[in-house]
């Protein structure tokens, strides 16, 4: 069994942008969204059969509470903005098990996704497919990897070494150094990724640093920063693997896919359901 898990937020950008592209600022409504749908549906194509979506309801998060400059929804435009909401309930009506995160973010949703379908010893492998780099914090040798289709990669705990020069379960103290600009936080002054992964190797977790190290100033922001780049893994996103398994459609995709204007949507959703009934 081979668990996919989508970050739904990255793919509606993606696909958003590239649709920028060629459409010359002529945004279809539902362009984007059907993008994601696609991108999912060849997943299913493909052969996968348990799949998931995590989608940022809101852009803001406890974090926000946290750190007065972390990432908000400001500067989204709306022709983006209006296709959060519909692509989630699209999602679910295509009969993927999507969670729209609200207190939490999308990236702690895949967190914790991986974390619940690790428990299953049938569970061969867990693809978490975005390129974030705080998601490599979830990577676990080969079991759990990070698929990155910007960059056409697969990291196992291996290349999260090679590439950031930490293992997997220090990237947050990684982050909390060097900072994270998508997100909003900047890291400590004067340390960069080579100083920063030569401090993390030589004392590990900073919580471990000898006082003398950042001083207890820097120490303490080290740590708010830590917190900031650390996932939850505790969102009870479902009580077993089976619940993620892709069925088929809904009857209210047909509607959907009416509206959005997308007759390739049904015909390829309803043609995956056949090969699995078959």
């Amino acid at each position: 069994m081979i668990i996919h898990l989508v970050d739904g937020t990255y793919e509606l950008f993606r696909h958003f942008y590239g649709l920028r592209r060629f459409n010359k600022g002529q945004d279809k409504p539902l362009g984007a969204a059907n993008g994601v749908l696609h991108t999912v549906l060849e997943l299913i194509e493909q052969g996968a059969t348990h799949v998931g979506v995590a989608t940022d309801h809101v852009i803001e998060s406890f974090r926000n509470q946290l750190w007065a400059g972390y990432k908000t929804g400001e500067g989204i435009e709306p022709a983006l903005w209006s296709q959060f909401h519909p692509l989630e309930r699209a999602l679910l009506a295509m009969g993927v098990a999507t969670w729209p995160m609200v207190e939490l973010e999308a990236d702690d949703a895949l967190a914790s996704a991986a974390h619940l379908a690790a428990l299953d010893p049938r569970v061969e492998k867990i693809c978490i497919w975005t390129p974030d780099k705080d998601l490599a914090q979830c990577v676990q040798e080969d079991r759990i990897v990070q698929m990155d289709r910007k960059g056409k990669a697969i990291r196992n705990a291996k290349d999260v070494q090679e590439k950031f020069g930490v293992p997997p379960a220090l990237i947050p103290d990684f982050l909390a150094l060097v900072g994270d600009t998508a997100d909003g936080y900047p890291g400590l002054e004067g340390i960069g990724k080579v100083g920063a992964a030569r401090l993390v190797n030589k004392y590990g977790a900073i919580e471990k640093f000898p006082a003398d190290v950042l001083g207890a100033e820097r120490w303490e922001e080290a740590l708010l920063f830590k917190r900031l780049a650390t996932l939850r893994t505790d969102a009870p996103l479902f009580d077993n693997v089976d619940a993620i398994e892709w069925r088929g459609p809904k009857e209210e995709f047909v509607a959907y896919a009416e509206q959005s204007g997308d007759a390739r949507l049904l015909e390829r959703c309803r043609n995956a359901a056949a090969k699995i009934a078959a």
